[in-house]
């Protein structure tokens, strides 16, 4: 496996080390994925260029899980008195039944 053990230069410009190219990295992908678990960083690129790196899971800072639970939304909504009671005759009529006449309706 050929890699650059140096720094490359363009004016201004330094790339990692040990980047390995597009082909070298396909070819010995689970030779790199060990060496990364071990704790080496890779970086996979084109003409010395790094473009992605492969580095250990135990490297990637991990967000605690979100935990839902009973009462999140305490204090976050307001409900209106009378939500919950039962609706009339007239208020379901004028919200789902206003296409038909009012005799219709009551023959339901």
């Amino acid at each position: 496996m050929k890699e650059k053990d140096s720094f490359v230069g363009e004016p201004m410009t330094a790339y990692a080390v040990n980047t390995v190219s597009i082909h070298e990295a396909k070819t010995n992908f689970s030779k790199l994925v060990k060496r990364a678990a071990a704790g080496d960083t890779i970086y996979i690129g084109a003409y010395g260029k790094p473009q992605v790196a492969i580095i250990s899971s135990d490297a990637v800072p991990r967000k605690k899980p979100v935990v839902e639970a009973f009462g999140c939304m305490k204090g976050k909504m307001e409900l209106k008195e009378g939500w919950d009671a039962p609706w009339t005759d007239d208020e379901l009529y004028e919200m789902f039944y206003s296409f038909m006449t009012r005799e219709e309706f009551d023959k339901l």
